[in-house]
């Protein structure tokens, strides 16, 4: 009985993630930018897929955002404490608990229920602005110009909402973002998710249903991130890069052949925020924000 109840949770997660994918395939394809016209002919079947935190960004994209939101009044400076607690729990843990990600996802969803999409979208544009901006790392920045030089289309892969996602995206000059899609009717939220957040394998099936939808050939697109969070995405392109990678991403990309990228300086475990493995606490501060785009 508990293998069959064990089989049933895991066909539901993965249905979650293929609706969390598809989801933010069409965001994306809604949102999308055209970069600068590149110095190459445009490569119709080549692009390359970033993750943010960590990889694109020197730490957690939503934790900066969250502290936005906490300086705004969305929430308390408690409640973003307790976010802060849960993701250090999970770090020293080690281990993720499925009921502690409910309960907070729930109870961070509710922060944004009844907001419009246009008031956090303009929130979004300012506090990547006060908090953001000076954080991308130049190396990560660098590797996304050369794809975009060689006429490639740059995508962001996060869990973090779509339209923070997009406007990281569009400042970096990129082509667009996938990020996690919370459901809005009529340009407001209602306080829930487009299947789940766009995390582990959720970002194998968006970029898998980007691909389509762009007649991409994923053998000849490449990947970038730095958590074995991320290895199923990693796996879905022809080649997959780890930057500034976590303990087990790396011992993934040696194993595997991949190529490693650190643009950390001191200790190779030293990172800015919190770490890029989301553990309830990032879960909770990524579903806080709540912004993501759906049209109906």
């Amino acid at each position: 009985m508990s293998s069959r109840r064990g089989k049933d949770k895991s066909q539901e997660l993965e249905r979650l993630a293929t609706i969390a994918g598809e989801a933010s395939a069409e965001a994306a394809m809604a949102t999308a930018s055209e970069p600068p016209v590149p110095p190459a002919p445009p490569d119709l079947t080549a692009a390359a897929f970033f993750d943010v935190d960590n990889t694109m960004m020197m730490g957690a994209s939503i934790f900066y955002f969250a502290r936005g939101l906490a300086a705004r009044k969305f929430f308390t400076s408690s409640d973003l404490a307790g976010f802060v607690w849960q993701q250090l729990k999970f770090r020293l843990g080690g281990r993720e608990n499925k009921e502690d990600i409910k309960t907070h996802r729930e109870r961070a969803l509710s922060f944004v229920a009844g907001r419009t999409v246009q008031e956090l979208t303009e929130i979004s544009e300012e506090i990547y602005d006060e908090l953001m901006a000076d954080k991308i790392w130049s190396g990560t920045r660098a590797l996304a110009q050369m794809h975009l030089d060689a006429g490639q289309r740059v995508w962001l892969v996060t869990a973090t909402p779509i339209e923070l996602a997009a406007i990281i995206s569009r400042r970096l000059g990129l082509t667009g973002a996938l990020g996690t899609v919370a459901e809005s009717t009529d340009g407001v939220y209602t306080g829930r998710l487009v299947g789940d957040l766009l995390h582990g394998r959720a970002k194998a099936h968006a970029v898998r249903a980007l691909a389509s939808r762009e007649g991409l050939n994923l053998r000849r697109c490449t990947a970038y991130s730095d958590s074995q969070n991320d290895v199923p995405m990693l796996s879905a392109v022809g080649t997959a890069v780890a930057v500034n990678p976590d303990g087990g991403l790396r011992d993934v990309a040696r194993a595997r052949g991949w190529e490693i990228r650190d643009f950390r300086t001191g200790r190779k475990a030293a990172k800015i925020g919190v770490p890029s493995v989301l553990g309830a606490g990032a879960l909770a501060g990524a579903v806080a924000a709540g912004i993501a785009y759906r049209r109906r």
